[in-house]
């Protein structure tokens, strides 16, 4: 999820979203949990800031080689590819040269233009630990995922390799992309509209379609509305795709997280989304939370799922002034929970002066041996000159990581 919502003011997004509460699932692959148990109660045991990989999207943003390429961006989501590549995707972009101190801001930090250019999505592309390209979009275009209409946009979230279709021997990358159009006041970093599918070719990575599986235009309340793939859990034949609403946005104390499968193959088939209603499993349903109690537990519409053996983690940045800087923790047994937490959690290191963390994301592509990768993305907190503070000091709008181990919380 992006929050450098609007081109002269990306931190003004940041901060209402902030303010909204971002939060996020996610989990530990592998393993039986602790002793070889089943499911139990996990929360995070011990944790380290992961300079190898910040440091490496540093230096590929401050490569002064091209000048068309990333220097910085927030959504953070990963994909492991066939080839043994790593696609990371993001969401709002700043692409352009970076240049080096002596900076004409008073930072001592490397700066980029006013005007370098910020797109709504980008990819790039990662071999052996290095980050190595930026992806074009079709025909030259700096949009990997092109606008879908006036005043629209496209946010790219979760992806996964899978068969093209149920049992074919054909495999494509399925991106979750978020469609939102341009709003007012509470809306400035977009009206949830709807959520697409894109189909990328393997191993080119070309777009070759996308697809509208779940049109929320209907719901005339924007801050219910509800927007899948802000993570995905493959488990048993299963897709499990996870997703919010922005009812934080009209100052609802919580949102809520909602749960839809889809077995292997057809994250790109409307028709084979089936919706978690409280109940059961069904197609068209009106999909109902699974987590978000209308007062203290709760999500935002940003968020990553995975397990630890047999147990569900999820993660997400505090509650309250805390959220701007505290990723804490729940549990659960199901993927449809119940959700308990949360447990207490970790302030991972920040830029000084007025900045704030959201937007933790579990990388499994990364983790392994009992870790976890997790990034976070940061931004400048204020809403004055936002976009100066930002292009003054890059490492403002990049992610960083940490890598952490759970433990058994009995």
């Amino acid at each position: 999820m992006s929050f450098a919502a609007q081109r002269l003011a990306p931190g003004l997004g940041l901060l209402l979203a902030l303010v909204l509460g971002a939060v996020l699932l996610t989990a530990l692959p592998g393993g039986d949990g602790p002793d070889g148990e089943g499911c139990g109660p996990r929360a995070i045991g011990s944790w380290s800031a992961d300079e190898r990989l910040t440091g490496e999207f540093a230096r590929y943003g401050d490569d002064a080689a091209r000048t068309d390429d990333w220097t910085g961006g927030d959504g953070t989501h990963s994909v492991r590819l066939p080839d043994g590549r790593l696609l990371w995707l993001f969401s709002d972009t700043f692409l352009g040269a970076v240049h080096a101190p002596p900076n004409p801001h008073g930072e001592s930090a490397a700066w980029r233009d006013a005007a370098a250019p910020m797109v709504r999505n980008s990819a790039v592309v990662m071999r052996d630990g290095r980050l190595e390209s930026t992806l074009p979009g079709p025909l030259g275009s700096a949009l990997l995922f092109p606008d879908p209409g006036p005043g629209q946009w496209r946010w790219p979230v979760a992806a996964r390799v899978e068969p093209r279709s149920p049992g074919a021997t054909d495999r494509v990358v399925r991106v979750l992309l978020w469609t939102r159009t341009a709003g007012q006041p509470p809306w400035i970093y977009g009206v949830p509209t709807a959520t697409e599918v894109a189909t990328l070719s393997l191993p080119g990575l070309r777009v070759e379609s996308v697809v509208k599986v779940h049109d929320q235009r209907t719901v005339p309340d924007p801050s219910r509305r509800v927007l899948f793939g802000t993570t995905l859990v493959e488990q048993d034949g299963w897709t499990y795709v996870y997703g919010g609403d922005d009812s934080r946005a009209v100052s609802r104390p919580v949102s809520s997280a909602y749960v839809a499968r889809v077995p292997e193959g057809g994250l790109g088939d409307p028709s084979a989304w089936e919706y978690w209603t409280g109940r059961e499993w069904a197609a068209g349903a009106v999909p109902r939370p699974v987590l978000g109690d209308g007062r203290r537990a709760g999500v935002g519409s940003a968020f990553s799922v995975v397990r630890d053996g047999e147990t569900y983690v999820l993660f997400t940045m505090a509650a309250g002034t805390a959220g701007l800087h505290t990723v804490t923790s729940y549990w659960s047994c199901s993927p449809t929970g119940p959700w308990h937490g949360p447990a207490r959690g970790i302030t991972p290191p920040l830029p000084p002066d007025g900045v704030a963390a959201y937007n933790p994301q579990a990388h499994p592509e990364l983790s392994g041996g009992g870790r976890l990768v997790l990034s976070y993305d940061v931004n400048w907190l204020g809403t004055t000159d936002a976009a100066a503070r930002i292009n003054a000091n890059v490492a403002l709008y990049r992610p960083r990581f940490v890598t952490l181990r759970l433990r058994d919380a009995r």
